[in-house]
């Protein structure tokens, strides 16, 4: 369905925003989103809806099925982490495909240009967008395993062989070695991030990021869901897949020293067999630790563990404006359920 875009209401300028202090939160929810091509998924207890700015100036809002059956194995701690982690990467990847198509209709150019008789590959990715959707998801992981995961231990097992064999048969040199990857791995990631916020395209991304934040902030809140009310509060939340994978990392190098420890100088290609192997137990127990801070975030020590992935924000958000934000209100809107109590995390 769309909705006509309604009269801009008064707001206070970005800048002021950021120095609003919000309201104390009413309650924590389950509810959580994703930035879109020119909107926001939003991922509710029972519901999962995109809101879309069309090129015409409406509010486009679709709900994407899910599948109702959830498997054993999506209950059990430490397991549950790795399947829902996919399942939604999966619906993500789908849903910014999907964004793309929607955000172009309505556009002028669309009205005087002739319809064209569809290629012969659109018409397959239409007719097998379930699996181009999981090929472009599962080629995500691959290429982000690759890049996070294998190439800074490549690198560190190239640079050993420049060290005397003396030295490196030595039993500490396994854990400089495993420390020296991890900081080689958060190094590149914080490079990437940098270096994608400052691409144009990706930084109005990162506003819908932005206003995702805000909006569940202010939902949260108990306040109405008006763009004054949103722009009110921070961009940065303490429950964000920013954080999940700064975790990810950081359990990465500890889990990577520990193994290390046991399994001493090793092989480059075994190296690189043990991170494949720990990668799902590394991934399920940062969803673990995720949901512990996340429900005791009042807690001292919690509140320490957020404030990384809080800082990595900075370069996965930016402040929106209320055009923005009213595709994040409409998002929002469509999963909020019926019972409250549903959606409390």
């Amino acid at each position: 369905m769309s909705k006509k875009k309604d009269n801009k209401p008064a707001v206070r300028s970005a800048d002021d925003a950021v120095k609003c202090e919000p309201c104390k939160p009413a309650k924590k929810t389950t509810i959580g989103g994703q930035a879109l091509i020119e909107g926001v998924m939003m991922v509710g207890p029972s519901r999962t809806c995109i809101a879309v700015r069309k090129g015409d100036g409406t509010i486009h809002v679709e709900e994407i099925k899910q599948s109702e059956k959830v498997s054993h194995f999506e209950k059990i701690p430490f397991i549950r982490g790795c399947i829902r982690f996919y399942k939604m990467l999966v619906t993500g990847t789908g849903a910014l495909m999907r964004s793309a198509d929607i955000s172009e209709e309505g556009k002028p150019e669309d009205e005087t240009e002739e319809e064209k008789k569809p290629s012969r590959l659109d018409e397959f990715l239409n007719r097998h967008r379930n699996i181009v959707v999981t090929f472009a998801a599962i080629l995500g992981i691959l290429l982000s395993v690759g890049l996070f995961i294998l190439l800074p231990r490549l690198i560190v097992d190239i640079a050993a062989k420049f060290i005397p064999e003396t030295i490196t048969e030595q039993y500490w040199m396994s854990i400089v070695l495993n420390l020296a990857e991890g900081i080689l791995r958060l190094t590149i990631f914080l490079l990437y991030l940098i270096n994608a916020s400052r691409i144009k395209d990706v930084k109005r991304v990162w506003q819908y990021h932005g206003a995702e934040h805000k909006t569940i902030a202010c939902y949260e809140a108990g306040e109405d869901l008006t763009a004054e009310n949103v722009l009110k509060y921070s961009r940065f939340h303490p429950r964000c897949g920013t954080a999940f994978m700064f975790i990810v990392l950081a359990i990465s190098i500890l889990i990577y020293t520990v193994i290390g420890v046991f399994t001493g100088t090793q092989p480059m290609w075994v190296n690189l067999l043990i991170r494949l192997g720990a990668i799902p137990f590394i991934c399920g127990f940062s969803y673990e630790i995720l949901r512990f801070v996340g429900r005791h975030d009042k807690n001292a020590f919690c509140r320490f563990l957020c404030k990384p992935g809080l800082w990595l924000q900075k370069f996965t958000t930016a402040e929106p404006d209320a055009p923005i934000v009213e595709v994040a209100i409409a998002s929002i809107q469509a999963v909020i359920p019926e019972n409250k109590e549903d959606d409390v995390w």
